[in-house]
């Protein structure tokens, strides 16, 4: 009589192609990543909105300077930062595993986020009146 092999047939183990997914599958719950939710898009977006304000800082240098033209600087440095915050608050959350951390980064992300592009709406109307 031949020796049964694990896996074979009238075995109680799985296959041995099979253990690997039956014990990626029996893992403890606590080692899977925690939802990313909106944090996975406020991050990318965000990035790329510093990028969009560094552009336009440097548009605007190509014409006269002015009044208009200082304060459209400072406003984009304030927005680019609060973009960059925003960032920082979404990466937190994705990569914090304590209770409640990540749901509550990921809200101050989106907040300052919102706040970010209304200030930069704000910098293009400053922008459109600056234009002679």
């Amino acid at each position: 009589m031949l020796p049964r092999r694990p896996g074979g047939p009238g075995s109680s183990s799985p296959p041995g192609h099979l253990r690997a997914v039956t014990r990626s599958i029996d893992a403890p719950a606590a080692a899977d990543p925690p939802p990313r939710g909106l944090s996975a898009h406020i991050l990318p977006t965000s990035a790329t909105m510093i990028g969009v304000c560094m552009t336009v800082l440097s548009i605007g240098h190509l014409r006269q300077g002015g009044h208009s033209r200082v304060v459209l600087d400072k406003l984009l440095a304030f927005d680019a930062l609060m973009f960059l915050t925003s960032a920082v608050l979404s990466f937190m959350s994705m990569r914090s595993r304590r209770a409640g951390r990540p749901q509550r980064y990921e809200g101050l992300a989106e907040s300052v986020f919102l706040l970010g592009l209304g200030v930069l709406a704000l910098g293009a109307v400053v922008l459109a009146f600056a234009i002679e």
